[in-house]
């Protein structure tokens, strides 16, 4: 994982400024500053850690998206993670844990990540405006997983796809004349972990909803024409304002 330019992060990331004012402002932009890696679009392994990153809190995604996997007794799940989240892939590698697990990492859009090191986490330690807005973004992330979770509790599974793509559509949904568009290209393979479905199964839902004008592929994109699913209101989820090879293209339904 090469080092390579290096970042002013509350320039990179507004939101972790949010309760920054005035001089404390100016001087946290300036002075919060970090080495940032680049990862290319694909299978990615992180590498171990040096101390000085065990001691520091992570890695934070500026900009891409990665999906982690992960497996138990031969069945997998799948997370997304994007702009704003923080990720520690090496703690993953170093715990224990009684079920045999397996876990794998994919880059799906080149990713940008700030490297927040012991040294980088002792200099954001001076404004814990800073750190009560990373809890925030954590915070964020482990809703996500939630709700992914009370997803995969619906029955079926073109039900499970639709209300996928509408929290997707929550968190990186474009709103356009003819729907929202989620500028994300995600395999069957993938949607198969992320709905706890299998991968044949998830193909003949993605075909069904894309017959109903539900959920479409562009060939770009995946559209939303129409609207939520009544369920996701469960689950307090509406306000919409690369990825595994293998997957033959097929038209209005995958990439």
């Amino acid at each position: 994982m090469a080092r390579a330019d290096t970042c002013h992060i509350l320039a990179e990331d507004p939101d972790l400024a949010e309760y920054l004012q005035g001089d404390r402002l100016t001087a946290a932009t300036r002075e919060c500053v970090a080495q940032t890696v680049v990862l290319r679009a694909g299978p990615w392994a992180p590498p171990n850690s040096d101390n000085s990153l065990k001691r520091g809190l992570g890695l934070l995604v500026i900009e891409g998206l990665i999906v982690r996997h992960v497996g138990v007794a031969g069945r997998f799940g799948a997370e997304l993670i994007a702009d704003g989240d923080v990720i520690c892939p090496w703690q993953w590698a170093e715990g224990e844990s009684t079920l045999p697990r397996s876990g794998r990492w994919r880059v799906l859009q080149d990713c940008r990540l700030a490297v927040l090191d012991a040294a980088v986490t002792m200099r954001l330690g001076r404004y814990p405006e800073v750190f009560s807005s990373l809890f925030a973004h954590a915070q964020q992330r482990s809703r996500h997983v939630a709700v992914n979770m009370a997803i995969v509790q619906q029955p079926r599974i073109d039900v499970r796809l639709h209300m996928l793509f509408w929290e997707l559509a929550d968190r990186f949904g474009r709103v356009r004349q003819d729907g929202v568009h989620v500028p994300i290209a995600l395999t069957h393979a993938t949607l198969a972990d992320l709905v706890a479905a299998r991968r044949p199964t998830v193909t003949k839902a993605l075909g069904e909803l894309a017959e109903r004008a539900a959920v479409v592929w562009t060939g770009e994109d995946w559209l939303l024409p129409g609207d939520p699913p009544a369920e996701l209101e469960e689950v307090g989820s509406i306000s919409v304002s690369a990825g595994d090879p293998g997957d033959p293209p097929q038209r209005g339904v995958a990439p």
